[in-house]
């Protein structure tokens, strides 16, 4: 069960061979005065987990992805002027990108935090406007998405690549194994395979 609307995780959880069912309900994600950008990521996958009913066998899991760049987190832009700003600020710069994991069978519960850092690029003002304009920054936090266009602006990574798209999955897949979830038992059938 997979507590979470991100198409991309859904999408990274498929290709690794998942059968997956999507719950979601809506929380609140401002963020309180005073609240660490890591502690609020973990507060949300908790949130998320925990508002989604399940059955004491069914395995469910939860995340939620931020943006940090100088100790703020860099959300969804509100809009094609804001997306440019953000992009504007981690144009040649280090930022950090945080995605906490909420995961629960039964009474076995589990969370991880994975920080992966990225430096950007430097961006040529022409380079903001075609990005923005084309659309894709408009629904990512920090106003990028590795996986697409924005893969030619990052000059490193270090840490999780799946990290930046939505979900750590080395990382998530051992906290599973960790509160005892057979993986083999939650996979497809590869594609092609007989049937």
């Amino acid at each position: 069960m997979l507590a979470s609307g991100s198409p991309r995780r859904r999408e990274l959880l498929e290709r690794s061979g998942l059968a997956i069912v999507v719950r979601t309900t809506d929380v609140d994600e401002s963020i309180p005065a005073g609240e660490a950008p890591t502690d609020h990521a973990r507060r949300l996958a908790v949130l998320k987990r925990r508002a989604v009913p399940v059955e004491p066998t069914e395995v469910i899991l939860a995340a939620d992805t931020i943006v940090e760049f100088g100790g703020e987190v860099m959300g969804k832009p509100e809009g094609p002027e804001q997306a440019a700003e953000m992009l504007r600020r981690l144009a040649g710069r280090t930022h950090r990108v945080h995605t906490a994991v909420s995961a629960a069978r039964g009474t076995r519960e589990a969370e991880i935090l994975v920080t992966t850092e990225v430096t950007m690029d430097s961006l040529t003002e022409a380079t903001i406007d075609w990005y923005v304009l084309g659309g894709e920054p408009l629904d990512k936090a920090g106003s990028y998405a590795i996986q697409g266009q924005a893969a030619a602006f990052v000059r490193s990574v270090n840490g999780s690549v799946s990290n930046v798209i939505g979900l750590p999955l080395v990382e998530t897949f051992g906290m599973l194994e960790g509160i005892g979830v057979d993986l083999e038992t939650l996979r497809c059938a590869p594609p092609g395979a007989p049937g």
